[in-house]
């Protein structure tokens, strides 16, 4: 797998400050996002390589690593334990010689690539490494979702580091709830099994609904006439319109429930939650005079 520069992906150097870092990100995130260029597998691309830089570079620790490291910041700490062990090597055989490394100088990305090259992936004679074998680095992307989307179990297909990987949403899952697709990550070192791909899903707010669970709430408006002689209202549910029954003498704020039109209990197919509507009376604005004298009559009896 090719290295990603991720200074290069977000257009900054490693001069960026923290602040930078969080602009480009936001700035570029929001010219490449998926609902901004639907079916545009290039500006997928982008969007999931600029969440991978993101990851990196506004975690301090991995930016720390990165910086030393380039593109085998992943074993640092691999590096770090490996070269005590070599410099302990070096020790017991009253130093210099032929065994272990000369540690002395290192600092550039190709000193480190040479060294994880010989110590853990290959190359190098005989006797010189262990070839340790490591886990791949992890992956992380995001899904923006809409609510009708996690009404019902389905499959996305996703582009990550230029590679479509097809993943199964359940359904009710929730906001900022995170699926994992083994395998998926960074190739491993020297024969080891990749690291895994994190997929946070972000599910959208919807107009029509406030969530709670499994369960949705909704505010319906009715006029003052419905209110008091009862009547019929049409009301969107995540499966389409439904008519309800309005009581007469019905007081605002009354609460309805809709057993079983909520969204589908997460991993629980056949159990959903429910849809409560609360009735928001309108008082009539702009009345003509005839229109006033009849509340005014409606008062006095």
């Amino acid at each position: 797998m090719a290295f990603i520069d991720y200074y290069k992906v977000l257009g900054l150097d490693k001069t960026a400050s923290d602040k930078d870092i969080k602009n480009a990100y936001r700035k570029l995130a929001r010219k490449y996002h998926p609902d901004l260029n639907p079916n545009d597998a290039e500006a997928n691309k982008k969007f999931q390589q600029l969440n991978e830089a993101n990851e990196v570079l506004a975690d301090p620790e991995k930016r720390k690593k990165y910086d030393k490291y380039g593109e085998n910041w992943q074993h640092g700490d691999a590096y770090d334990q490996a070269r005590q062990q070599q410099q302990g090597q070096q020790r017991s055989y009253g130093g210099g010689g032929q065994q272990g490394f000369d540690f002395e100088g290192f600092g550039s990305g190709d000193d480190f690539s040479d060294f994880f090259q010989s110590m853990f992936g290959g190359g190098g004679g005989a006797g010189r490494g262990r070839q340790a074998r490591y886990r791949g680095q992890d992956y992380n992307a995001e899904l923006q979702l809409n609510l009708n989307q996690i009404a019902e179990t389905h499959k996305q297909t996703l582009t990550v580091n230029g590679k479509n990987i097809r993943i199964t949403i359940p359904a009710g899952v929730e906001n900022g709830q995170t699926i994992r697709v083994a395998g998926h990550g960074a190739a491993g070192v020297n024969g080891g099994p990749a690291g895994d791909l994190f997929i946070k899903l972000l599910v959208s707010e919807d107009t029509r609904f406030r969530r709670q669970g499994a369960d949705l709430f909704a505010i319906a408006k009715i006029d003052i006439y419905t209110a008091v002689l009862g009547g019929d209202l049409t009301i969107d549910t995540l499966n389409g319109k439904v008519k309800l029954k309005v009581a007469p003498e019905t007081q605002n704020g009354t609460k309805v429930k809709l057993k079983g039109k909520g969204l589908p209990v997460y991993k629980k197919t056949a159990a959903h939650g429910d849809l409560f509507i609360t009735y928001d009376v309108q008082v009539p604005t702009n009345l003509t005079e005839k229109q006033k004298q009849l509340f005014e009559e409606l008062a006095k009896s």
